[in-house]
């Protein structure tokens, strides 16, 4: 899908884009539905996109298929004036869009997903820049909750949230890495059937990274995050996982010219394979029974999901 990785650079990368720019290259396909709202923040505003590529059996059609979600997270695919062009922050974006056109292009040759997959992300080319850890990071013109509203949708079964995740010193890998599922507080072990699937599109081991309890809380607990990879598991009692695109240096989120379509590509490929396979229920993120037990022994752990006390 290195075609459409690349169509995709291509129209982001433009001071110029916008919501509408993004929806109309799905204009023409007869199984999608694309739109977009725009959001006013604090420091400027940014368009939401949502794109639903409808499945054979999916809810859309009054059907019983799971739904899938994929979120590009990121502050800005932008720091204009200040930078020129694509940020390395722009990576989510850009995966979940490819994996959406390739989607669309898939359902007019044929091959069409057993359940609906919903694709969000947002579009912003001038969002602020903001100091991070060991290197500056995107920020955004609206806040997470706003972010969260509009990206992380109900009625879905579970969810990848695709990031840029390499403005660290934790990740020491070129490519793209998973996380384990986070649901409802939990962070579970990583899914047998995910790594399978890594394995099977890169041919090579899978690789992971580490999360801690922080980097499952809310934005606004003044608390070290990693980045917000897997701020969607705070407003969604569905399974998530994050999908990073990495790198071997400590690269700054609003740094431009590090957007490697190879990776990205890779990534893409993972998740329509993800998508395929769990539409049609062959690959769960957890163990049910697992999680269950888990509860029963220890209690809820949604308070995770909240600002805690200070709430």
């Amino acid at each position: 899908m290195l075609k459409q990785v690349i169509e995709i650079c291509e129209l982001l990368d433009d001071a110029n884009i916008n919501g509408e720019k993004v929806i109309a290259l799905f204009d023409n396909y007869p199984n999608v539905e694309s739109s977009f709202r725009t959001i006013y923040g604090d420091e400027g505003k940014t368009d939401f996109v949502r794109i639903l590529i409808k499945g054979q059996n999916g809810r859309t059609s009054q059907g019983t298929a799971p739904t899938i979600g994929v979120i590009g997270r990121l502050g800005g695919i932008g720091a204009r004036p200040g930078r020129v062009g694509l940020v390395s922050d722009a990576d989510g974006a850009i995966t979940a869009l490819s994996v959406a056109l390739k989607l669309a292009d898939m359902s007019t040759k044929g091959d069409i997903l057993a359940g609906d997959v919903i694709v969000t992300t947002h579009i912003c080319p001038d969002a602020p820049t903001q100091p991070h850890e060991p290197v500056d990071f995107m920020g955004s013109p609206v806040d997470m909750d706003a972010m969260n509203e509009y990206e992380v949708e109900k009625n879905i079964d579970a969810f990848l949230s695709i990031d840029a995740t390499k403005g660290n010193n934790v990740i020491n890998h070129k490519g793209f890495a998973i996380s384990p599922t986070v649901k409802e507080g939990y962070i579970l072990r990583i899914s047998d059937d995910l790594l399978r699937i890594m394995s099977m599109t890169t041919g090579a081991y899978p690789v992971t990274f580490p999360i801690t309890t922080q980097d499952i809380t809310p934005y606004g607990n003044d608390l070290y995050h990693l980045n917000s990879i897997l701020q969607p598991a705070t407003a969604t009692a569905a399974p998530v996982v994050g999908v990073a695109i990495t790198a071997i240096s400590a690269v700054p989120g609003c740094g431009t010219g590090a957007n490697h379509e190879v990776d990205i590509e890779a990534a893409g490929r993972f998740t329509i394979e993800v998508a395929k396979e769990f539409t049609k229920g062959l690959t769960t993120f957890y163990d049910q029974k697992e999680f269950d037990e888990l509860v029963k022994l220890y209690g809820p752990l949604t308070i995770l999901q909240t600002l805690g006390k200070s709430e």
